[in-house]
């Protein structure tokens, strides 16, 4: 089985640490595949590079050759359109660990970066139907790129995690940003409840739906897009969205 796990930015040493997340949770035997676009923005922190993100990551969906596709972006970026054009299943990080986090107690919280990203990861909650279970959603004002730099980073994310337990009475929390995917384990040993991190559940979960043979259904919504030119800067995606396989 191969498993392409999909970084929307273009920072290849986070596609690095998203890669090895994932195949310390992928099952033996399981080949994952961690890549980042060529094209996009360094780091998703906003609606607008949330935007520009997704045809990057398009293109790595459309590239086919594997068996199931994992969107390692909190934000899930362009989730839906990854499923129209992929055959094998696509599952987003913030879907994957709020789903784990589900099954694990009452209610969540969410610990992120930027406050200007906790809208998006509340859309997300109550789009999945977590609206309820999802008890707070937590930032740490540490930008994406100064989660590898920034030698307080980890204190301060385990301190914010062990509040948002505190403050929201939840029983577990997910960690919102796939930059954090090396951090589950320290940070549930301090705190001691269970810590999600996205990009091994939605391994996982991807993993699981391949073994079982299900994908996204192609009846309705979800169906191959249909065939139109592109034109300008998007003419290579309308190639490319014809093109993916797997």
């Amino acid at each position: 089985m191969i498993l392409r796990v999909v970084n929307p930015n273009t920072t290849a040493s986070m596609t690095g640490l998203i890669g090895r997340a994932a195949r310390a949770a992928a099952s033996p035997g399981t080949v994952v595949e961690a890549v980042n676009p060529a094209t996009g923005p360094v780091s998703i922190e906003s609606h607008y590079d949330e935007a520009l993100a997704v045809p990057g990551l398009l293109a790595e969906i459309a590239r086919g050759e594997a068996d199931g596709y994992v969107v390692a972006c909190f934000g899930d970026p362009g989730l839906d359109a990854a499923r129209e054009l992929a055959r094998g299943p696509v599952i987003g990080i913030a879907e994957a660990a709020m789903h784990a986090a589900s099954f694990l107690g009452r209610g969540f919280s969410v610990v992120t970066t930027l406050a200007r990203t906790t809208g998006r990861a509340w859309d997300l909650a109550r789009a999945y139907g977590f609206g309820e279970r999802c008890r707070g959603v937590h930032s740490c004002e540490i930008p994406v790129l100064e989660l590898e730099t920034d030698p307080a980073a980890r204190s301060v994310i385990t301190q914010k995690c062990r509040r948002a337990l505190e403050t929201d009475g939840s029983d577990a929390i997910v960690l919102g940003c796939a930059g954090m995917a090396d951090l589950c384990a320290e940070i549930s040993a301090v705190i001691g409840a269970p810590v999600v991190d996205g990009v091994a559940a939605a391994t996982v979960f991807t993993e699981s739906l391949v073994r079982l043979g299900l994908s996204t259904g192609k009846h309705g919504e979800f169906a191959r897009p249909p065939a139109k030119p592109y034109t300008g800067l998007l003419s290579p995606w309308s190639v490319a969205r014809s093109s993916a396989r797997s």
